[in-house]
């Protein structure tokens, strides 16, 4: 996709007003932003609210072999929100953002992993920039959340409130960690292609408790070790790991050779329509038929585009989905970064200018039956909430009352991994009071 289309191609912005829209006058437009460098540039989709101060910015991250479409639920009901702008992004290189040519060059293989990421994450700090927002909440989902916890962790200082929806890449594997290219013998990745939308939107998972399933439970991290206990897993509570099954060797094999499900759906010409709508049937049965149609018509719009950003998650996830460099390693660190004056982690700005975040609220969204692992949630709850208690023990009664740092774990009702599809209406009110949340702590300070 060309990113110097002429302005006439773009889509006008569409406005309502308060009369046929009760929560109006509001602005939906759509836009190619152009980054620094040959053919780099983010599609982004906003609403905006008219007429009244615009305080606060959510920004919304799809996940892999998705597009911000995915998020046609949320959009309107984010939007109701008092004072603030919802932006959502498609990735660089996914969704209808330009496709540069993905490469790695370091032969080191965290340095592969960390080249990985920031192809990502700098596309989306330079987009803040030239958006000139300073701070705002960040949600992302599946992969989107993997990569939002990596720009909080480089970029810190800009984040109000961090949310992560079925975030990947949490949960500990010893073969994805040890091994250049692991060869795992099961994972649940094959869910997200195989489960069927009535075991999710239908079905209860009888292992989380009630409680948890609205507002969280007080010992959340203690069910998630029973549960782990239970599947025949370490009791380690750092290291969680994801329920396996059987992982087929054809996908294995893909993996390892970096060839993408995309791919099939490339070479596959004309066939291609029926293998996208033989996952999207399956996993969006729920959806009234129109929408399930649209759906599939822009899942594959998406699919059949140029390799790009896709290639990069052979170098960032193990075979099964599960990271090369989990998140519960590094995600307490989150909200806990030295920054400078001006923002900068680099800053040759002598130490004693420097200052630690005082903390970010993080939230988690899980689906009830989400393939998921939920116990990856938890844990990653509890080494949020211990980090804040080692670092708030040596400090003064001030520092104290102005440390925003939170973590916690809730689950979203009769929903799988796409929480925000399946639930979308619970989705919604969680996400507006996480929201209005910000707004009064804003006010507060």
């Amino acid at each position: 996709m060309s990113v110097h289309d002429a302005p006439e191609k773009e889509a006008p912005p569409v406005r309502t007003n308060s009369i046929a829209d009760p929560f109006g006058p509001r602005q939906w437009n759509s836009q190619m932003v152009k980054l620094n460098g040959k053919n780099r540039a983010l599609n982004e989709f906003s609403v905006e609210r008219l007429g009244e101060a615009q305080d606060e910015n959510l920004v919304m991250l799809h996940g892999y072999g998705a597009g911000l479409g995915f998020f046609y639920k949320n959009f309107e009901g984010l939007s109701r929100v008092p004072g603030w702008k919802v932006y959502a992004l498609d990735m660089l290189g996914m969704g209808r953002s330009s496709r540069p040519p993905f490469r790695v060059h370091s032969k080191d293989r965290q340095q592969s992993i960390t080249d990985a990421e920031n192809w990502f994450i700098d596309a989306l700090e330079e987009w803040r920039v030239k958006k000139n927002i300073d701070r705002f909440t960040l949600l992302g989902h599946s992969l989107g959340g993997y990569m939002a916890v990596c720009y909080a962790l480089k970029y810190p200082g800009h984040l109000k409130k961090l949310v992560l929806a079925s975030p990947v890449g949490i949960p500990e594997d010893p073969y994805a960690v040890n091994a250049e290219m692991p060869d795992p013998s099961a994972s649940t990745l094959t869910n997200e292609y195989t489960q069927d939308e009535e075991a999710v939107t239908e079905g209860s998972n009888p292992k989380i408790p009630d409680a948890a399933k609205t507002a969280g439970d007080n010992n959340n991290f203690l069910n998630a070790r029973s549960k782990s206990q239970k599947s025949g897993q370490s009791d380690d509570n750092t290291t969680p790991s994801a329920p396996r099954k059987p992982l087929p060797k054809w996908l294995t094999y893909l993996w390892d050779a970096n060839i993408s499900p995309f791919s099939i759906v490339r070479w596959a010409g004309p066939l291609g329509p029926r293998f996208v709508s033989g996952w999207t049937s399956r996993r969006f049965s729920h959806l009234p038929p129109e929408e399930a149609q649209a759906l599939h018509t822009y899942a594959y719009s998406l699919f059949k585009q140029r390799g790009s950003g896709e290639y990069a998650l052979a170098y960032i996830l193990a075979p099964g989905a599960f990271a090369r460099s989990p998140l519960i390693r590094r995600i307490h660190g989150v909200g806990r970064q030295m920054i400078t004056p001006n923002g900068s982690t680099t800053s040759s700005v002598a130490e004693a200018e420097r200052r630690r975040e005082n903390g970010i609220p993080v939230v988690l969204l899980y689906g009830e039956n989400d393939w998921m692992d939920i116990a990856g949630g938890y844990a990653a709850e509890q080494k949020m909430n211990e980090e804040r208690e080692r670092i708030l023990a040596s400090v003064t009664t001030k520092e104290r009352e102005d440390d925003r740092g939170s973590a916690k774990c809730l689950i979203i009702k009769k929903a799988g991994h796409h929480v925000y599809l399946d639930g979308w209406e619970e989705f919604n009110e969680v996400m507006r009071k996480e929201m209005t949340d910000v707004s009064e702590q804003s006010r507060d300070r």
